[in-house]
């Protein structure tokens, strides 16, 4: 939507159609509304989200979950996904596909909210196993479901508030995974290492869930990573030990440096600070309580394209908070701040 082509969207539609039949005659094939995966081949990857270790899915006694298994995360990717398609199919004309969608959506959220949070820990279950009972133990992915708006109000707040636990946050990033947990393990891949990519759902969720404090912790810890590990950047993880003035982020030793999400993980991470959202069919940028992080005076977004046409912004920090002027508009752009 941020592009606003139109005669791009009507082009890959076709694509759009197919996956969507995927998701519910694929990805679903049990008919319950959430999008399971199951390996059929013992070569093939016993998980399937993106902690795709042999280990990353377990419940709370450590017990490794059974498949087909239906992560938290990936119901949030379909419902941003069915989100997202309605308007594009609305404008295209295909009204019988965004009500197809838009029941499905619901039906989708308020099955997650019944089957995935877990009261007692106002946390959401990292996945349902074959048997439909909560993995409930407390993870990164979690954040994702922020990111995605499949979780929101007063639950999404008090989850918000859970990932700056000492358990979750490190002092260089959110965990994949609470040191609460019975397979926490500082050096694990998946299970407690600290994943910038990750970080940055991190931080756009907590930013949506209305904790943009909580997204300068994340900047920041990041930031002091970057500059502390020898590669003077961020690579695909580096350890989850708790931060310690007289030490640095322990590097993983096989960690993939350069990464590409890594790197794009700053972006998303500028956005949440920024509360940035941009439409293209309406040429409109709103910036939702922004935030400057003490450790900056300004930002400088230039020729940010929307739609047909592009704007160059720059925001300074204030007594009163981020100020915002623009530099530079070209087209039928208008600019929004909601405080």
């Amino acid at each position: 939507s941020a592009t606003g082509d139109m005669e791009l969207a009507e082009e890959l539609w076709p694509n759009v159609e197919r996956a969507l039949d995927w998701i519910e005659t694929y990805g679903d094939r049990d008919r319950d509304g959430y999008v399971e995966y199951l390996r059929e081949t013992p070569r093939g990857l016993a998980n399937q989200g993106w902690k795709d270790s042999f280990d990353a899915i377990s419940h709370r006694d450590g017990e490794l979950a059974r498949a087909p298994i239906a992560l938290c995360e990936v119901q949030g990717y379909v419902y941003a996904a069915y989100m997202s398609l309605a308007e594009i199919a609305g404008r295209l004309g295909r009204d019988d596909l965004v009500e197809r969608i838009a029941v499905r959506a619901v039906a989708l959220k308020q099955a997650f909210e019944r089957d995935f949070w877990i009261e007692r820990d106002e946390f959401v279950a990292l996945a349902l196993d074959a048997e439909k009972r909560p993995c409930a133990v407390m993870s990164s992915n979690a954040a994702h479901c922020l990111a995605t708006r499949i979780l929101d109000g007063d639950r999404a707040r008090a989850l918000a508030r859970k990932l700056f636990g000492d358990d979750l946050y490190s002092g260089w990033g959110v965990r994949t995974l609470s040191t609460r947990e019975r397979r926490y393990n500082p050096v694990s891949y998946h299970n407690g290492s600290v994943w910038p990519h990750d970080n940055g759902f991190a931080a756009l969720g907590v930013a949506r869930a209305g904790h943009p404090d909580g997204v300068v912790k994340i900047l920041e810890g990041l930031f002091d990573a970057s500059g502390a590990l020898e590669e003077r950047s961020l690579p695909e993880l580096f350890c989850g030990y708790d931060r310690d003035p007289r030490l640095g982020p322990v590097p993983y030793p096989v960690a993939c440096y350069p990464q590409a999400w890594s790197a794009a993980s700053i972006f998303m991470i500028l956005q949440a600070i920024l509360g940035l959202s941009i439409n293209g069919f309406t040429g409109r940028v709103v910036f939702e309580s922004p935030v400057i992080p003490p450790s900056l005076q300004w930002i400088s977004v230039k020729d940010l394209k929307v739609g047909a046409g592009s704007v160059s912004i720059l925001l300074r920090r204030t007594p009163n908070g981020a100020a915002i002027e623009v530099v530079d508009k070209k087209g039928p752009v208008s600019v929004e701040v909601i405080k």
